[in-house]
C-alpha cells in the first residue's frame, strides 16, 4: 500500500494541476469570445443597421459564453473523474481537500461566466 503522505501529496498535486487547467481553459475561452466579438464588430461596421448589429453581437457573445461554459464544465468533470479513484483511498482530511478543489474549479467557472456576461 502506498505511503499515505505520498498519496495525499499526489492528490494535492493533481488537484492543483486540474485547477490550473480549468483556469487556463476559462481564460482561453474568454479570450476567444473577445476576439470573436471584436471581429464581428469590425465586420458589422459597414452597412447593417444598429438593431441587426446588436442582435448579431448578442448572438456571438452568447455562443462564446456557451463555449466557455462547456470548456469549464469539461475541465471540472475531468478533475473529478481523475481524482475520484484516488479519493476513495484517502483519509477524511485529504478527501476534504479534494472536495475543496472541486468547489474551487466550480467557483472559477462561475466567476468566468460572470465576467463574460458582464462584458456584453
Amino acid at each position: 500500500m502506498p505511503d499515505l503522505n505520498d498519496l495525499t501529496t499526489e492528490v494535492a498535486h493533481r488537484a492543483r494541476d486540474a485547477a490550473y487547467v480549468a483556469v487556463g481553459l476559462g481564460v482561453l475561452g474568454f479570450q476567444r469570445a473577445q476576439v470573436q466579438r471584436q471581429e464581428l464588430k469590425k465586420r458589422l461596421a459597414g452597412e447593417i443597421d444598429l438593431d441587426e448589429r446588436l442582435s448579431e453581437l448578442r448572438s456571438a457573445v452568447t455562443t462564446g459564453v456557451q463555449q466557455l461554459d462547456e470548456l469549464v464544465e469539461g475541465a471540472v468533470q475531468a478533475v473529478e473523474s481523475s481524482l475520484q479513484p484516488l479519493e476513495e483511498q484517502l483519509p477524511p482530511v485529504a478527501r476534504e481537500l479534494a472536495q475543496r478543489a472541486y468547489d474551487s474549479a466550480r467557483e472559477i467557472g462561475a466567476q468566468l461566466r460572470q465576467l463574460v456576461t458582464q462584458g456584453h
